[in-house]
């Protein structure tokens, strides 16, 4: 079922996300589904569920070809529960975000170019993964909503943030979200 995703703004999105307990539930199975469901329907690269308005620390993500990302690479489609992730150098890398939260805008946010993602499968098996760049960028960006934080609160330079249509008037030139 495709479910109404929260905007900036509700106080649900500031909110800490609570680990998940248990694992191989049709709870947790049907709140699976309904955050795919809602995530293809947006043709998002990801959607965590504090964003539908459940307080639980399970983000999905990923896609092979995305008509929103048409330079990113694709990225393995992942369920992660109760992720930890752990920066692999100190190296920062800036890039253009959006938000299905946060529609019709885009900021510069930095993020780390390495990392290494831990957490689970919807039946508990363990993740672990070191990746770079749009993968690296795009499980950054769903985790920080299971800790209450939208990517304008990450931006350095509000010069370099602002409605999509204004910032790049040329759709084609469109940046990766």
């Amino acid at each position: 079922m495709i479910r109404p995703v929260l905007k900036m703004g509700d106080p649900r999105l500031f909110q800490q996300a609570r680990p998940l307990e248990l694992f191989a539930t049709p709870e947790l199975h049907s709140l699976i589904v309904d955050m795919e469901d809602t995530m293809q329907h947006l043709e998002g690269a990801g959607l965590a569920a504090p964003q539908i308005g459940v307080g639980l620390c399970v983000v999905i993500f990923g896609f092979e070809d995305n008509p929103r990302y048409p330079e990113a690479g694709s990225v393995p489609y992942t369920v992660l529960i109760n992720p930890v992730l752990t920066p692999l150098s100190d190296e920062i890398e800036e890039g253009w975000e959006g938000c299905l939260s946060v529609p019709g805008l885009r900021g510069m946010v930095p993020r780390w170019r390495y990392l290494r993602y831990t957490g689970f499968d919807p039946f508990g098996q363990p993740i672990e993964r070191s990746v770079d760049g749009f993968h690296a960028r795009v499980v950054q960006h769903e985790c920080d909503h299971l800790n209450g934080i939208l990517y304008p609160m990450r931006i350095r330079d509000f010069s370099r943030f602002g409605f999509t249509e204004e910032l790049f008037p040329d759709a084609k030139d469109l940046p990766e979200e």
